[in-house]
């Protein structure tokens, strides 16, 4: 993994060509020939990191130097100005995803409901399921067609965009096509009547909003391209997408303060306080749209806001008059914390069945042709149809519509909207059947009867329903169709605790609302999935509409078991590390494996850098030699970096001068002594510069940092381990750009003579930047020299080897960092620490490979 390549500095040595050829690696890289015991061309990477940092280069000083307080407050009332055309847009794509699957499921259900009424009596119910049958698989299908458009399309997309609001980027996850094909397929996917739902799948949507809409352009369409020269960043992109997400759990749920709460604690791994008043007004913005249109659209009474969000679990209130009725009670509150209990692990349970079934997807499934994920996903569904009609006709049982304990009514409005929902399948005399009241609903209706239904459910039909439904949901979470698990869980949580409140009344004879204790029971199941904690108590409150039920839930949350955590662990950096991971220090984890470029390098050395490695970042360095006067005389090349150097020290050297004069001047004679000690320590010789002898002092590498493998036995000690002046950091992106445009000078010119980019100009390409490969490499002259210093990072954040693990990971993770050198006491560079040295499988190998040392 070492590329430190003689022919990188420069020079042609044995070590790189063989005997008899005088080209070198770099040459026959240029054009387009490799030897078999060479590096081969590596392929491209899809996963990376992406760029949370500033690059305070030269062309960003630039921009910065032309700003005033007059710009600032624009660029400042323009991010405002977005952040609620985002939330807004948001809104108006749930809009767009509830009509449609208002339309469709209202269809469906009433075709196929009509059929079966007419054909209980004349016996023909095997054409009320072919119809059920034809019109799911025909709606799947177009879903599963849409994600082999785009494959990144399916599933929820919440872990995808956790992953990106982290620090990784996930090819496609925010583009234009994947949003197209994410809002079509999750109504087809959700009218289809697989167990999904539509809300995880807006918070996948609401990101991609708020990573497009700012770039006014798009990569799917070339011919929408706006000249907008603002926030071409990751750094700013980021910001976007956690309003964008937060918009999106806003919709889906009418909780705008969730929604940043859903930002905050489960997306950014890298939070800016500034960032949320932005993000609350985001979700503000998409609540107020959504809302808007749903209730003129719904209710014909525009702007009277009465359906905040897709998801509306409805009043939780008490019959007026009864006062033996009490939403919850001290005595409750230990059930609660069974039921948390109960909850965490049977989501741990859903949580290994589906990612035992992820993994055989992956083996037995993803390398086939692609159209077996169709065939999958039909298949998924034609069993889903079957048991609904199945368990609806046969499994239900005939119940009373109302209920003598009526203690748990709610109020007359909410029963008619209830009542006007469930199924009479072969029952008469005032009966509905339990069973097809829960199937044969959209998974939103089913959700408010276990809530508020007045008559109870009976326990055999909620036991079964709740074994099915887990079953089934967990075998559909994972097809090839966009899909969302906060409904289907919320549904399993709340048969669930709706069967624990009727074993409760009947059996023990309790007053109990049963309305909390389903939604105790949902609470608790979906807690148990997705292992939220704040911002689902407060999702759920802004949901009911009743503040009261703070308690409660947060005490059910918090009771899941702890150890149940392991089942969802995340390839995420978590808050903090643990305690014992402290005994390693950036010295253990780094990697001392370096790939380097100088101040000033030769293309053919860049090319081949570029070429034969993965890396997105390269140190800027320069070597500490005993015999550079030498070189200066026989090289242009190495002259130019030593000049660099030895104005880089003066600089240092010169600072270091003028607070020895200015101690000089205090009256403290300790901080004359302390000048007079560092100056006295080794004086110059008379007619020596003090600044050559710092340029030609060689230090001895720390002992513990030596590499467990060389790169290459030929080389000596001194070349392994070669004194590196650090300088800054230059990304992968930024060299493919320079080369690109032809920003180098030759050998008989200075680099003053070098073309300059503009700021604008390096990021015009984003975010799709040049690739390397596809760099015409006839159009480059090999010889030319590229002085990257003007466009390096000269202070990027840097920690000693000597610091601990816990250090680290704080500066790494509230930075938001994707690379991080650990340079020595002297300015050398020893190592770079990278996100994957920062997981916790890496620090667990680490601490283990740590005590066998001991």
């Amino acid at each position: 993994m070492l590329r430190m390549a003689c022919c990188g500095r420069g020079l042609c040595c044995q070590c790189c060509c063989s005997e008899g050829d005088t080209s070198t690696p770099e040459e026959l890289t240029i054009l387009g020939e490799t030897r078999e015991d060479e590096d081969e061309i590596l392929p491209r990477k899809d996963y990376e990191s992406l760029d949370y940092d500033r690059c305070i280069n030269e062309p960003f000083l630039e921009v910065l130097e032309g700003l005033d307080n007059k710009k600032a407050r624009k660029y400042e009332a323009i991010k405002w100005i977005l952040v609620f055309a985002i939330g807004v847009s948001t809104g108006l794509t749930g809009l767009f995803v509830d009509f449609f699957v208002r339309l469709f499921t209202q269809l469906k259900f009433s075709l196929v409901g009509q059929s079966v009424e007419e054909c209980s009596e004349s016996g023909c119910l095997a054409l009320s399921l072919l119809e059920l049958l034809a019109l799911n698989v025909m709606f799947v299908f177009i879903s599963s067609v849409l994600v082999l458009v785009e494959p990144v399309a399916a599933g929820s997309g919440i872990p995808e965009i956790k992953s990106y609001l982290n620090g990784v980027k996930i090819p496609g996850i925010v583009r234009l096509r994947t949003f197209i094909c994410k809002v079509t397929g999750v109504l087809f996917a959700v009218a289809g009547g697989l167990f999904v739902g539509k809300e995880g799948p807006m918070i996948h949507s609401g990101a991609i909003v708020g990573a497009g809409l700012p770039q006014f352009q798009s990569i799917t369409f070339k011919k929408i391209r706006f000249h907008f020269p603002y926030f071409r960043s990751d750094r700013d992109k980021r910001d976007f997408v956690s309003a964008g997400a937060a918009a999106g759990v806003a919709a889906a749920f009418g909780a705008p303060i969730g929604g940043t709460l859903f930002s905050l604690e489960e997306g950014s791994s890298f939070w800016n306080q500034a960032l949320t008043w932005k993000v609350l007004f985001c979700s503000m913005s998409a609540t107020f749209t959504l809302n808007f249109f749903r209730s003129g659209i719904n209710f014909n009474k525009w702007g009277s806001f009465q359906l905040p969000g897709l998801l509306n679990f409805g009043e939780f209130k008490c019959v007026d008059g009864d006062k033996t009725c009490h939403l919850w009670t001290a005595v409750d509150l230990a059930f609660f914390v069974l039921m948390g209990v109960a909850g965490g692990l049977l989501g741990a349970l859903f949580n290994c069945i589906n990612k035992r079934l992820a993994k055989y997807r992956m083996r037995n499934v993803h390398p086939k042709a692609r159209f077996i994920r169709v065939l999958e996903s039909l298949l998924v569904c034609m069993v889903t149809t079957l048991v609904i009609f199945v368990a609806s006709v046969t499994l239900g049982e005939c119940r009373d519509l109302v209920s003598p304990n009526n203690n748990t009514s709610t109020q007359g409005s909410v029963n008619e909207e209830v009542n006007s929902t469930i199924r009479r399948f072969f029952c008469y005399n005032n009966t509905y059947n339990d069973m097809a009241t829960l199937f044969f609903n959209p998974q939103e209706v089913a959700i408010h009867q276990l809530f508020h239904q007045n008559a109870t459910f009976s326990p055999v039909t909620l036991s079964l329903f709740f074994v099915l439904y887990f079953f089934l949901s967990c075998w559909t979470y994972g097809v090839s169709v966009p899909s969302g698990l906060f409904v289907p869980s919320l549904l399993c949580g709340a048969s669930l605790g709706r069967l624990v409140a009727n074993v409760l009344k009947i059996n023990f004879h309790m007053q109990i609302y049963s309305g909390t204790f389903a939604l105790i029971g949902a609470a608790a199941f979906l807690g148990g999935v997705v292992r939220m904690t704040i911002s689902l108590t407060v999702i759920l409150i802004e949901s009911t509409n009743e503040i009261t039920y703070g308690l409660p839930i947060m005490i059910t949350l918090m009771s899941r078991p702890g150890p149940l955590s392991s089942f969802t662990v995340t390839p995420l950096l978590e808050w903090e590390t643990e305690v014992e991971m402290d005994k390693l220090t950036a010295s253990d984890i780094m990697v001392s494996n370096l790939t380097y470029v100088y101040p000033h390098t030769r293309i053919q050395s860049l090319v081949s850098i570029l070429r034969t490695t993965v890396y997105h970042a390269f140190p800027v360095v320069t070597e500490n030699r005993d015999n550079e006067k030498e070189f200066m005389k026989g090289n242009i090349l190495i002259s130019n970096n030593i000049k660099f150097k030895k104005s880089s020290v003066l600089t240092r050297a010169g600072e270091q001068r003028r607070r020895c004069q200015s101690m000089k001047s205090y009256p403290s004679s300790e901080l004359r002594n302390v000048c007079a000690e560092q100056t006295a320590v080794e004086p110059a010789e008379e007619g020596q510069d003090i600044l050559q002898q710092m340029l030609e002092r060689r230090h001895v590498p720390y002992p513990n940092l030596y590499p467990d493998q060389s790169p290459s036995e030929e080389w000596s000690m001194e070349e392994r381990f070669r004194p590196l002046t650090f300088h800054g950091l230059i990304l992968r992106s930024q060299l493919v750009n320079l080369l690109i445009r032809g920003v180098c000078y030759a050998e008989n010119q200075s680099s003053a003579s070098q073309p300059r980019l503009s700021h604008s100009e390096m990021t015009e390409d984003y975010p799709r930047f040049p690739d390397i490969h596809d760099l015409d490499l006839a159009l480059l002259n090999p010889r030319m020299i590229v002085d990257v210093t003007p466009y390096m990072n000269p202070c990027p954040y840097t920690v000693s080897p000597n610091t601990r693990v816990s250090q680290v990971f704080n500066l790494f993770r509230t930075m938001g960092l994707r690379h991080l050198p650990v340079v020595n006491a002297v300015g050398e560079i020893v190592g770079i620490i990278t996100r994957h040295n920062l997981t916790h499988e890496f620090l667990v190998a680490k601490l283990r490979q740590h005590y066998i040392t001991i």
